[in-house]
């Protein structure tokens, strides 16, 4: 009588993390999530640690968090993770403004974004 179980948002073999509200345009943060796609998950670590991009740092942060998942609720192998996916979207536009001259106003959209990670484990060819 119970209903049936959710079913899985991603394969076996993948984890996923997802941080939303953002504080940065989906375009910049795109030029960030596009230098880690395909990449090892330690090399992907690394190249984030010591990018000059702000947002970097966020950025670390949600990929550490899908590999923890991948690790603890899908017992995945750590050393053979691959980032198989990070996307971004839009997300809401804080509206404000400024006054300008002869009475007119100054339009200054402030957008936020998410990021959504999937890592994928793939066996080493030796």
């Amino acid at each position: 009588m119970s209903k049936d179980k959710n079913p899985r948002r991603v394969a076996d073999n993948e984890a996923m993390a997802k941080l939303r509200m953002l504080r940065t345009s989906p375009q910049k943060l795109n030029l960030v999530a596009a230098m880690i796609r395909g990449k090892k998950v330690e090399k992907a670590l690394t190249d984030l640690t010591f990018s000059k991009k702000r947002i970097s740092d966020d950025v670390k942060k949600c990929l550490q968090s899908a590999i923890a998942n991948a690790e603890n609720n899908h017992n995945l192998d750590v050393d053979e993770l691959v980032v198989a996916e990070a996307y971004v979207g839009k997300n809401l536009i804080m509206k404000r403004g400024r006054p300008r001259a002869r009475g007119r106003f100054g339009k200054i959209v402030k957008p936020f974004s998410e990021l959504t990670i999937k890592v994928r484990q793939v066996e080493e060819q030796s």
